[in-house]
């Protein structure tokens, strides 16, 4: 902040945070690490970004079997990460892309909506924040979270928090 009272950041992204639940997954995509490793390598390469790396572990039940897979993506715009719960179908995603030297949040949209659809979940909770929006005149954030429901209008009360 200046002393005259202006907030001035560099800082523009956007982040979208998904909870997905009861999810069907593609091909063991929420149990095997190279399935939903490639998945996201991938996905991030069709929707226009740069994967500069990424790092996704194999966790193993008691029995040694394949069980959930925690994952990030780093990306020159900034990363995604994953994580599932194979045993009850759950999956956490969050895409955060920096608007830097260009807007990026359609990519971004593009990845989160097509791994979204690949984890196939029968509920969702999605978040949507605007990152480095400067304050408004309240002291909110411009970018204050707000919950989305709009994955899937085409099935009407699959969302958590949708109007059934």
């Amino acid at each position: 902040m200046s002393g005259s009272g202006l907030f001035i950041t560099a800082m523009n992204g956007l982040h979208l945070i998904a909870d997905l639940y009861c999810c069907g997954g593609t091909d063991g995509a929420l149990r095997e690490r190279e399935i939903l490793e490639t998945m996201c390598v991938q996905e991030c390469r069709d929707a226009g970004l740069t994967p500069l790396g990424a790092y996704f572990y194999q966790f193993f039940d008691d029995t040694g079997e394949a069980a959930g897979v925690t994952g990030t993506v780093v990306l020159a715009e900034s990363h995604l990460a994953i994580h599932t719960w194979p045993e009850s179908g759950d999956v956490t995603l969050d895409v955060y892309v920096c608007n830097y030297s260009r807007d990026n949040s359609d990519r971004a949209r593009r990845v989160f909506r097509r791994v979204i659809e690949k984890m196939s979940p029968e509920n969702s909770i999605v978040h949507t924040v605007v990152r480095g929006a400067p304050p408004e005149a309240d002291g909110r954030a411009a970018g204050a979270p707000q919950r989305e429901t709009p994955l899937s209008p085409d099935r009407p009360g699959r969302n958590a928090g949708a109007p059934s």
